[in-house]
This record gives structure tokens, sequence and C-alpha cells, in this order.
């Protein structure tokens, strides 16, 4: 749906045009307005006519540039606001009915930043999935290593409640068993399956995707499975690390 819908994107600083580079990489038929003369009248024209909305600046210039033409949120695009230094995405209107709650999500995997919602229905506990991905024969050992590196990274390394991958790995014994180490359940999808979900990718791998037939397996599964467990919407927290014979992601969804 994103991906067929006109987006606009509007920066107002040279930080904020990398950014919104970044984007036109992910959302090319996007039309961008770097320092927009004049900005109101420009960003009022492109919400009334129905475009999706991503301003890489303050909330207070969006709010007030658009309050005038704001009518419900069964209408209203889509409006999205990323911080200057592209590590918060906040989607600001219709999140739900507009789908720019989907969007942020998309947004976020790609600048690896972190959505910000303050929607009454994201508010609840938080659950987090491990994706891997590994060699064929990979021992425990060097997986156990990669999870231990990476969640020790992390500000305060969350209670996971499943380990995730693609059902080609699902009888690898060291995945099987550092899921038993870490008391998680042990889950595996289809590469179909995995590609539902390809949009949230950080990145895009031909070489994954002739040998699997999805795009990548670590992000993907560690998406679906947080998805399943809350029934909501899931975001990267971690995007793909790896070390010589292992690939790890982390990811978080909002239980009702």
């Amino acid at each position: 749906m994103t991906d067929t819908r006109p987006i606009a994107i509007f920066s107002l600083t040279d930080n904020g045009r990398k950014i919104a580079q970044q984007l036109l990489e992910r959302f090319p038929s996007a039309i961008h307005h770097h320092r927009a003369k004049p900005f109101v009248e420009t960003a009022q024209k492109a919400f009334v006519n129905g475009q999706d909305c991503l301003f890489i600046c303050a909330t207070g210039i969006v709010v007030r540039a658009l309050a005038p033409v704001l009518r419900d949120k069964a209408r209203d695009p889509g409006v999205i606001v990323i911080d200057d230094a592209g590590q918060f995405v906040i989607p600001l209107l219709s999140s739900h009915e507009g789908g720019a709650g989907e969007l942020a999500e998309i947004i976020a995997g790609r600048l690896e930043a972190r959505v910000v919602v303050t929607s009454a229905t994201h508010y609840g506990r938080p659950v987090y999935t491990l994706g891997m991905g590994c060699d064929r024969g990979c021992p425990v050992e060097i997986i156990a290593e990669l999870v231990e590196t990476i969640t020790a990274t992390m500000a305060c390394a969350p209670p996971f409640q499943v380990l995730a991958s693609i059902d080609l790995k699902s009888g690898e014994p060291g995945l099987r068993l550092q899921a038993t180490k870490m008391g998680l359940e042990f889950k595996t999808y289809g590469a179909a399956r995995l590609r539902t979900v390809e949009d949230q990718l950080s990145e895009k791998s031909e070489l994954v995707f002739r040998e699997v037939g999805c795009y990548g397996v670590a992000e993907a599964a560690a998406l679906l499975a947080a998805s399943e467990i809350t029934g909501m919407p899931a975001e990267l927290v971690v995007t793909k690390q790896k070390n010589r014979r292992a690939t790890l992601a982390v990811a978080r969804s909002y239980a009702q």
C-alpha cells in the first residue's frame, strides 16, 4: 500500500537533506522539497492533495503549518515527523486510518531509527524476539557468542520470548540448542511468510534471495515472531548483525 501512495518529503537543513536522500532510495517516486519557499503553502498543498507528508524538522513547525487544513482522521493523509538526527520517527497524524504507522515502521527500518508511538493502542507490554540465521552446522558456541555480544550493547537487555528463523533451519542443532539454553520457543517460517515483511528490512540481500527465496532471514523472522505474539505491528530494535557464521536481529511489538 505505502509503495503506491504519493509521498512528499520536506527537509529544512543540510542534515535533513541527507536523510531525505536515504528515503528517496526507498521511495524513488517521492517528491522532495528542500527548504521549500513558501514552506507553509507547499506543505499545505501536498497535504490537501492527499500526499503522505514526511517532515524532517521539529514537530511544532509541522503542527503550525498544517493546522488550518486538517479535516478528520478518515480523510487526512499520513503525516510523519523525523528528527534532524534521523534517530526518531513519529507518526503524527492518521497513524492507523491513514497508514502512517505502517509507513513509519518502514522508514525506521530504512534509517535504523526508532518509532515513537503516542497512540493509546500501542501502550502495553513490549514483546521482544530474536531472529537468527546461520551457516549449516554452525556450532552453538558461535551462535551464543553473537547473542551475547549484541545483547551486551543494548542499554537494557530485554527478556526475549522467541528465537525465530527460516524453516530451512528448523533442524539446525545450534539454533535449537541456543533456544533451549535461553528457555525460548524456537519458531521457523517459510520464505513466502518472511517476504511479507520485506519492506521493513534494513537491507535486501539478492544473495540471500537466491539461496533461500527471501531477502533476509534474521530481521524478517524477528518481525514476524513479535507481530504474531501481539497481533500488532513490530519494529526492528537491532538491525541485522553478524559474526563469522551467524546473523541476528531483534524486533519489538506491543501487546494490547
